[in-house]
Order: structure tokens, then sequence, then C-alpha cells
């Protein structure tokens, strides 16, 4: 039961979630390094529709089990899950770069504060696992 507890879906979409903005911050870090190089074409990265599809309640009957190793553990999402595409629009500059670093830097700060808001949510919800264990 105490497993429970900790691998709730909203745990595990919480995970998803900063492995996926994670990503996403090294995909913007590797844009803005490559921002003089010719020929880069811009990045991005989408793991929403992963996210979302995690979030989703399961729908499926589940069998009863005796032993909680009778069961796989729900597959586990990887960076590989995401889908990495080149940015749309932009413009190209004359040695085919779109790295627009003004994009990318408001890119960089959305994705920083997403995961400090996923992971201060995360940080709430064990302090209150532990309250409810101290007082029980």
């Amino acid at each position: 039961m105490r497993d429970s507890l900790f691998n709730d879906n909203a745990m595990n979409v919480s995970k998803i979630a900063l492995n996926g903005l994670s990503t996403r911050q090294q995909l913007i870090s590797r844009n803005l390094s490559n921002v003089d190089t010719p020929g880069y074409r811009a990045q991005q990265l989408d793991f929403e529709s992963v996210l979302r599809k995690a979030a989703q309640p399961e729908t499926k009957l589940r069998l009863a089990s005796s032993h909680s190793a009778h069961l796989a553990s729900p597959s586990k999402v990887s960076a590989s899950s995401f889908s990495v595409s080149y940015r749309p629009g932009g413009s190209f500059r004359a040695d085919g770069n779109n790295v627009d670093i003004d994009t990318e830097l408001l890119e960089m700060s959305q994705t920083g504060i997403q995961y400090q808001a996923v992971s201060q949510s995360i940080t709430k919800k064990l302090a209150l696992l532990k309250n409810i264990a101290m007082s029980g």
C-alpha cells in the first residue's frame, strides 16, 4: 500500500513532466549553442502528448493479484517517447541557420518556470504524505 501512495497517477504524470521539461531544456541549450552554426535548424520537443496520454484515467479492467510482483509495473516513459521536430517558422539567415535567441530564451524561461511548478507540487505532496505518516 505504501508504494501506491508514491506511485499514483499524479506522481507518474509529474515524473513524465519533469523528464520532458528537462529534455526540453537540453534541446533549447543545444539550439542556443548552435546559434552560429551554419545550416543548423532549431529544434523543439513535444512531450505534452505523452503527458496527456499518461494523465488519462485507465479504463482497462485490472486483474486481481495476490502478490505485488505478479503484474508488471506500468511502462516507463523515456526521452525517446518524446517527439523532436524542427521548429516551424523563424527566418533563415544567409547561412541557413534559423535559431532565434529571443525565442530560445523565452522558451527556456517558460520551461524553467514549469519545471519549478511541477517540482513544488511534488514537494508539497511528499510533505503532506510525511505529515500523514507521522500523525498516524
